[in-house]
C-alpha cells in the first residue's frame, strides 16, 4: 500500500478549477486523512499566465501554460481536467491515461462526444476514469448509476439537466416575462453565459442526456444520437397554455429504453408537465432527476447542476475516489456498453403533443381538423375552442402516438386552407 503524498496536475483554473485548488489547499489535512496519504498540487495549467488569479494558499509558482508537459511528468500521479471542449482536453486526457495516470474530468462535451476511446485508454492501460461533475453539478447522479444500480435494471431516466433554461423557463412561468426578458435576467445574475447558444438550444443538455443513457442503457451514446430542440421557441402563449392546463414547461432530457426491440431512446426538448409533477416545482437554477428502475423504483436526485463550488465537490468526490484506489492499488468501474443496443430515432418515440391553432371560425372546421388526426391514427384526448371576430383558437391535446405521426399530422394541418396558423406545438409529459 502506497504512503508517500499522491501528486495531482490541474488541467485549468476557471471557475471551477480555482475553486478546485483553494478546496484542496484549505482541507488538505482532511483530503489525506481520508485518502490515506496527502494530496499535493503539483502544477495548475492555464491559458493566460498573465491574468490576476488571487487563489487562496496556492503558491503562484505551481501556474504553467505547458499543459502536456506537466501532464507527462513523471512524478504526476492523477489529473483533473477542468478546462472543457473538445480540444485540447481530449489530447491531454489520452496522454494521462496511456501513461497510467487516472483521471477526473468535468468535461460533458467531450465525454458524450468521444467517451469511447477515452475509456479505453483508461482500460488498457490501468487507469481510472471518473467524471460526476460532467452531469448535474454537486448532484450524485453519475455513480449511483455506475454502482449503486449496477445489479438493478433501469427502465428510464427523466429530469432537468440545465440551469439555465430551468430558470429562463422557471422565470416565464412566475413573471410573465418573455424568452428575451428572463434570457437577459439570467444572463445579468450569472447563470447565463455571454454566448448562451448551448443552454438555450439544448447543446448542453444533450450531452448529458447522452452521458446518462449510456451508462443506464450499458450502450454507447453519443450526444449526435440524442434529438434535440432548445426553448428559444417557447413564448409567453405557450407558458399561459401551459399555465391553462395547470401545467409547466420545462426542458426535459429524457432516456428511456426498450429491451424487448433492442432499442435506446435519448432526446431533449422543452415540454409541458402537470404542477403536481416534482419536476415542476425544480425553480430557479436547480436541477432534478427522476431515475426509474425495476427494483428500486422511482428515485430523485436534486440539487445545484452548476457553479463554481457544487462543481468543484463533484470533482473532488471523484478526486479522493481515484486516489483511495492509486493507494489500494484498485481500479474503479470501467466502460460498461456490453448491452450493444442500438438508438431509436425520435419519430419511433410514444409521446403526446398539445397543438395550438388558428383557424377560421366556420362550420366544419373542426370536422377537416379531426379528419386530419384520424388519418394519421392520432387520438386527440381535448379540444379546446374559443371564438375571436372572424377567426378562433383551437387547442388539442392528443393521446400518445408516435412521434413521426404527430410531426405529420401538424405538417397536414399547416397545408390546410382554414387553419391560418398553428401557433404552438409542444410535447406533453404526463408521467
Amino acid at each position: 500500500m502506497r504512503t508517500e503524498p499522491l501528486k495531482v496536475a490541474l488541467l485549468g483554473c476557471g471557475v471551477v478549477g480555482s475553486e478546485v485548488a483553494r478546496i484542496m489547499t484549505a482541507n488538505a489535512a482532511d483530503l489525506a486523512a481520508r485518502v490515506g496519504v496527502p494530496l499535493e498540487l503539483a502544477g495548475i495549467a492555464v491559458r493566460r499566465p498573465n491574468r490576476q488569479r488571487e487563489v487562496p494558499g496556492v503558491d503562484a509558482g505551481l501556474f504553467t501554460t505547458d499543459a502536456e508537459a506537466l501532464v507527462k511528468r513523471d512524478d504526476v500521479d492523477l489529473v483533473i481536467e477542468v478546462i472543457g471542449g473538445i480540444e485540447p482536453s481530449r489530447a491531454l486526457i489520452l496522454a494521462a491515461l496511456e501513461s497510467g495516470k487516472s483521471v477526473v474530468s468535468a468535461n460533458k462535451a467531450l465525454l458524450a462526444e468521444d467517451g469511447a476511446t477515452l475509456y479505453q485508454a483508461a482500460e488498457k492501460h490501468g487507469a481510472d476514469l471518473y467524471y460526476e461533475a460532467a452531469v448535474a453539478g454537486a448532484i450524485p447522479l453519475l455513480r449511483p448509476l455506475r454502482e449503486s444500480l449496477v445489479g438493478d435494471r433501469v427502465s428510464r431516466v427523466l429530469g432537468i439537466v440545465n440551469g439555465t433554461t430551468n430558470f429562463i423557463l422557471d422565470r416565464m412561468d412566475t413573471t410573465g416575462a418573455g424568452f428575451s426578458e428572463a434570457l437577459e435576467e439570467a444572463t445579468a445574475l450569472g447563470y447565463a453565459e455571454a454566448d448562451p447558444t448551448a443552454d438555450v438550444e439544448g447543446f448542453d443538455a444533450a450531452a448529458k442526456a447522452a452521458i446518462l443513457a449510456g451508462l443506464a442503457f450499458h450502450t454507447r451514446v453519443t450526444a449526435s444520437d440524442v434529438h434535440r430542440e432548445g426553448i428559444t421557441e417557447v413564448t409567453a402563449a405557450d407558458i399561459a397554455s401551459a399555465r391553462a392546463m395547470n401545467s409547466v414547461v420545462k426542458l426535459l432530457a429524457i432516456c428511456e429504453v426498450d429491451p424487448a426491440a433492442g432499442k435506446v431512446s435519448a432526446r431533449v426538448h422543452p415540454a409541458m408537465i402537470p404542477r403536481s409533477h416534482p419536476l415542476a416545482g425544480v425553480r430557479e437554477a436547480y436541477n432534478a432527476v427522476f431515475i426509474e428502475s425495476e427494483s428500486a423504483g422511482q428515485l430523485m436526485f436534486y440539487g445545484p447542476g452548476a457553479g463554481g463550488s457544487p462543481t468543484a465537490s463533484a470533482v473532488l468526490g471523484d478526486l479522493v475516489a481515484i486516489a483511495r484506489n492509486k493507494v489500494t492499488g484498485r481500479r474503479g468501474p470501467g466502460e460498461s456498453a456490453y448491452a450493444g443496443l442500438t438508438v431509436r430515432p425520435v419519430g419511433e418515440a410514444r409521446t403526446r403533443y398539445h397543438i395550438s391553432l388558428d383557424v377560421d371560425d366556420k362550420p366544419g372546421v373542426l370536422a377537416a381538423v379531426a379528419n386530419i388526426f384520424a388519418e394519421q391514427d392520432v387520438s386527440i384526448a381535448t379540444v379546446r375552442q374559443s371564438g375571436r371576430g372572424l377567426d378562433a383558437q383551437l387547442v388539442i391535446v392528443t393521446h400518445l402516438a408516435p412521434d413521426a405521426a404527430l410531426t405529420a399530422t401538424v405538417a397536414r394541418l399547416r397545408a390546410l386552407d382554414n387553419v391560418r396558423d398553428v401557433s404552438s406545438v409542444m410535447r406533453v409529459e404526463s408521467e
